[in-house]
């Protein structure tokens, strides 16, 4: 989107003309791909019966061709009262707000306050100067490489939830970020970073709070008076439905309670997702190039193509051209699709975090979207002799971490194989290229480590980082390595390659550095996103 100057602005981004066809309560029967409402409805009841008046569980909302015709709460919305969920039951749909955040952006775009490919140090001096063009469209797309700032405050033991963050311990915590996971523009990582900084450029570019920006710009113009933002979490929220996690054979409320906006924090219906859903399909005319823009799939530098536009993914289901975005926070689970071709929206809010809500939204597509989904045949199974010519351990060039394939949850398909939604071809040389919507990515077969207790002695140490504002101790216990972290934590190191661990309490892989003497010096910390957060050792 180029930066327009001087041109006058509506003040709104969608007129009323958006809402051709008014989302009524009340439906009345239709067809549907030669079945009746009644039909159908049997079939979405029959995927959520497991949500009772003793469980939590899940809202669904479905819309063909712009009307409404399917609006349900399955389970209770507030276990301690005895409150069922309803169509008007409001929930949180974690990232599924990406794309709230990203057409506010394009908004003040459109009134030409901005460009997309301005560089985001113009709006938020706060962030370092990492000398490589960082733009709004690369946080917008998750190209940036801009750290999570949530696994960092994770790392060093804070993890969401854990505290009450805010957008001051956003812009603190990135502030002191001095390496990005990589240029941007050149890989794609998931990072809630860029769309809470894009909030608060809509806030100082727009001149009010972010909250106001989109009630009067966004959610107004179309109706979807049950929307607002968890920008401060001890609100009361009439009609508000409290989210749950099991454990131990029994639920426990698990709520978001932190001040963060923009990457997730909407409070939201079923209906005013289908609502919003509509105006892609059916928008103004002075919205239509807008719309249009923000569905494209991205590029990357090189001009090769990924699967995510501006806050919203963009592919494929069973043939079938999807747009779509899933989201979790805390208990909530939520997914919701669209697919243009077919006019068919689904919405789906939980909350349990034991929900799989993609899973049920696409199964609730199914049935609305009647034969025209192709379902794939079956991969045929590889030999035994295929499976043992491919297993092993494999390590990531990029980020270092390992994957054992043949080991479990992948299924190899001759030489080539799947594990967590990625494909794989194994070539003679035994190195690998996993690739994905995303990105290509280079593994190379290595060799799994081995350690005596003399030889893991050598990574023992204390680390520390300024980044993670966090220690890290290295020592021996009961013949393994374990990190220690204030004020109680201790992560156990399962050895996979030479130098590099898995570490459980989602610290995620460890990688120690070496110098010309061998003596480690260093450790880096990699998750998904945070590829190099780097500890260096203290002198004893």
């Amino acid at each position: 989107m180029t930066k327009v100057r001087g041109g006058r602005s509506s003040g709104r981004w969608f007129r009323s003309g958006v809402l051709r066809v008014a989302f009524a309560a009340a439906f009345i029967p239709i067809v549907l791909a030669g079945q009746t409402a009644s039909t159908a409805e049997s079939k979405v009841d029959a995927i959520f019966a497991q949500w009772t008046s003793s469980t939590p569980g899940c809202v669904v909302g479905v819309a063909t061709n712009g009307t409404p015709v399917l609006a349900k709460g399955y389970g209770m919305a507030d276990l301690e009262h005895d409150v069922p969920l309803s169509p008007d039951s409001i929930l949180e749909p974690g990232s599924v707000t990406k794309q709230f955040t990203a057409a506010a952006v394009m908004v003040l775009a459109r009134d030409g306050k901005l460009s997309l490919d301005d560089q985001v140090r113009q709006y938020i001096p706060e962030l370092p100067d990492y000398h490589e063009p960082l733009t709004i469209r690369h946080m917008l797309s998750h190209t940036s490489g801009l750290r999570d700032w949530g696994n960092v405050a994770a790392i060093a033991g804070w993890a969401r939830t854990t505290r009450v963050h805010t957008h001051a311990h956003v812009l603190d915590i990135v502030s002191r970020q001095r390496a990005l996971n990589f240029t941007p523009g050149t890989h794609w990582s998931y990072s809630n970073t860029g769309f809470n900084l894009a909030a608060m450029i809509v806030q100082r570019v727009g001149g009010v709070p972010f909250p106001e920006f989109t009630r009067t710009r966004l959610f107004e113009p179309l109706g979807m008076t049950h929307t607002s933002w968890r920008d401060d979490y001890t609100r009361i929220v009439k009609g508000r439905a409290l989210a749950y996690s099991e454990r131990d054979g029994a639920f426990h409320t698990d709520m978001p309670f932190e001040n963060v906006y923009g990457n997730g924090g909407l409070l939201t219906t079923a209906g005013d997702l289908l609502k919003w859903n509509e105006h892609y399909d059916a928008p103004a005319p002075s919205d239509a190039a807008m719309v249009a823009e923000q569905q494209q799939a991205g590029h990357f530098n090189d001009g090769r193509a990924h699967g995510y536009g501006l806050g919203l993914f963009v592919g494929s289901y069973q043939g079938l051209r999807e747009v779509y975005h899933s989201g979790s926070t805390a208990g909530y689970q939520a997914f919701l699709t669209r697919f243009p071709d077919q006019r068919v929206s689904v919405a789906v809010l939980c909350n349990s975090s034991g929900a799989p809500a993609t899973q049920y939204a696409h199964a609730v597509a199914d049935v609305y979207l009647g034969g025209r989904v192709k379902i794939a045949p079956p991969a045929a199974r590889p030999s035994d002799a295929e499976i043992a010519a491919a297993a092993g351990l494999y390590r990531s060039t990029l980020t270092g971490v390992a994957v054992l394939v043949g080991g479990g949850k992948d299924t190899l398909r001759g030489r080539r194989w799947t594990f967590d939604g990625h494909g794989g071809a194994l070539a003679a040389d035994e190195s690998a290229v996993v690739s994905s919507s995303m990105t290509a990515e280079h593994y190379e077969r290595v060799p799994p480590a081995h350690y005596t207790d003399a030889q893991l002695a050598r990574f023992a140490g204390v680390y520390a980082s300024d980044e993670a504002e966090t220690v890290l101790t290295a020592a021996i216990h009961h013949h393994a390595l374990v990190l220690t972290r204030r004020p109680d934590t201790t992560v156990t190191l399962t050895p996979t390659y030479a130098d590099a661990f898995t570490a459980d309490h989602g610290l995620g892989t460890v990688i120690f550095r070496r110098d010309a003497a061998a003596r480690a010096t260093e450790l880096d910390v990699v998750q998904d996103r945070v590829w190099n957060m780097r500890f260096h050792r203290l002198p004893r």
